[in-house]
């Protein structure tokens, strides 16, 4: 036999012994302390972080939540509503949901006009004697379909 096919044979004995030694290697550690403890001793653990509020909500991620702390109030419900009802005819709220920075929008782009309604109304009068008045639907900010 030349030693390329004695090479040969040793290499897949050698592949056996290493798979065997690697599938019995798992019983040969010894046991961390989760599997040592009882089932009583893991539910005892459950309950005492459940009660400290160090519990992963399902889904949530791999690190406890702790809960925040209470907040004491400093005012009775009927002093925060009578601020809440002089806020609201002072104008000060501010619209709950996606709109609420509109009205804020709104005021700090709109002009005032320097006109009064009835030069406007003599202006457009003015205007039609004249012909210069677009007709309806033809001017560059026409409906749209």
């Amino acid at each position: 036999m030349d030693s390329i096919t004695r090479l040969a044979k040793h290499r897949s004995r050698l592949t056996v012994a290493a798979l065997v030694l690697a599938s019995f290697s798992g019983l040969t550690y010894p046991q961390t302390d989760n599997a040592r403890k009882s089932r009583i001793e893991v539910k005892e653990e459950t309950k005492t972080a459940q009660k400290a509020h160090q519990l992963t909500p399902a889904g949530e991620g791999s690190t406890p939540v702790a809960k925040a702390p209470s907040v004491r109030m400093t005012k009775t419900r009927s002093e925060r509503k009578a601020e809440t009802t002089q806020a609201r005819s002072a104008g000060e709220l501010m619209p709950a949901g996606e709109a609420g920075n509109l009205k804020q929008e709104r005021a700090t782009t709109s002009s005032k006009s320097t006109r009064t309604r009835a030069e406007r109304k003599a202006e457009t009068l003015q205007a039609a004697k004249e012909h210069k008045l677009t007709p309806a639907g033809e001017g560059a900010t026409g409906p749209s379909k």
